[in-house]
């Protein structure tokens, strides 16, 4: 499936219901749906979203006619991703659970992921709580390395993985890891984004530990592109 600069819709869809403790579309959102749009997609295109939040990655998909499936972790994200397929009226399917799970066995022509990515003092990933979204684990990397571990499997012959996360978790990491893990991989967009609240609140954290310069306010969010071989 090879990326195509003939691209119809590049933004998510807006004007969702996005109630609170549920993650909202926002900077890494809007860059995947930027590398979304130059993906081919159309009827009889197996789509799977890893971390669909609101759906709005997933119904920008189904829109083009893509058959989605939608997965998440968090309960109140599978609702809401639900309530917004019917107000739009877009086929969607949407699967509560770990994104092993939700792929019951199938393989995919293209999968997006946005996972949890932000650097934590804490080693473990949490198991409730809207901070399910973007806590990554110490290094950002916990959800990360296993999708990259886990796409070949994943993805049918020709198939694309388009993952967006922050610069702070190692986009030549990533890169790495899926070569390794068998496909074909590189960074296709980046974009700056201004500190959010998350990365305002574990400043200190971040400098002690060296994951970011002192007094930085800006951060890179990257899309990888990887293809199955």
């Amino acid at each position: 499936m090879p990326a195509t600069a003939a691209v119809t819709t590049r933004k998510p869809p807006t004007a969702l219901f996005a109630p609170p403790g549920v993650y909202r579309p926002q900077g890494d959102t809007r860059l995947l749906a930027e590398a979304l749009g130059r993906e081919e997609l159309g009827p009889g295109t197996d789509v799977m979203d890893i971390g669909t939040g609101t759906g709005a990655l997933a119904l920008l998909a189904a829109a083009r006619g893509a058959r989605v499936t939608a997965v998440d972790v968090s309960w109140p994200a599978v609702v809401t991703a639900r309530l917004n397929a019917l107000r739009r009226r877009v086929p969607l399917t949407v699967v509560h659970g770990d994104f092993e799970a939700g792929a019951r066995g199938r393989s995919f022509d293209l999968i997006l992921a946005n996972p949890p990515y932000v650097p934590s003092p804490d080693a473990g990933l949490p198991t409730h709580g809207a901070q399910r979204a973007w806590e990554g684990g110490l290094a950002g990397r916990e959800v990360i390395d296993r999708i990259c571990a886990r796409a070949p499997a994943l993805l049918r012959p020709g198939g694309v993985l388009l993952m967006v996360h922050s610069g702070l978790c190692g986009a030549a990491t990533t890169v790495e890891h899926l070569e390794r893990a068998g496909l074909s991989a590189e960074v296709t967009l980046r974009a700056s984004v201004p500190w959010g609240p998350v990365l305002r609140s574990r400043r200190s954290w971040l400098e002690a530990h060296g994951l970011v310069p002192e007094g930085e306010t800006q951060e890179e969010l990257v899309i990888v592109r990887a293809e199955s071989r």
